[in-house]
């Protein structure tokens, strides 16, 4: 039993039925929109601080120069929102993929479980290297440090 619409186009299976209060598919189809054009802003600042307005281009990039660049709270916040956005944009769009494909609800909510989970979970510990990283341990040994960290 399948649905058609007049342009021969199957419509997908994820039709509910409507609910009251807080329409979450239109916020989440409004949240792609606006995190798209963010993002595109965001990659695109991205690339050209990190190839283009940095002399040497992608050969330039290493450990002493993302050191440099997450000494700035700035960019800081910038790859933290970038890395935020980018995870529940692709997250959003998987979970829409999998309520129209996956036609076991049990599976269905399992995947939707697993797509929360590790977005969860990248979300935290990529958060934790931006706003914890530091090139220059306190007590390290000198000889495992960067070479521009003083040495004690």
């Amino acid at each position: 039993m399948t649905t058609e619409t007049f342009t021969g186009v199957e419509a997908p299976r994820s039709q509910r039925a409507p609910r009251r209060g807080t329409n979450w598919e239109k916020w989440g189809w409004i949240y792609m929109r606006g995190s798209g054009v963010l993002l595109l802003v965001l990659v695109f600042g991205h690339l050209f601080t990190n190839l283009i307005a940095h002399q040497g281009g992608v050969r330039a990039i290493d450990f002493a120069f993302v050191a440099g660049k997450w000494a700035s709270p700035f960019w800081q916040v910038w790859d933290t929102l970038m890395l935020w956005l980018a995870v529940i944009h692709g997250s959003n769009g998987m979970r829409t993929i999998v309520n129209d494909y996956v036609g076991n609800e049990k599976l269905r909510r399992v995947m939707v479980i697993a797509l929360l989970v590790s977005s969860v979970v990248l979300i935290v510990l990529g958060t934790l290297v931006v706003t914890t990283f530091n090139p220059c341990p306190a007590g390290a040994n000198p000889s495992q440090v960067a070479s521009f960290c003083p040495t004690h």
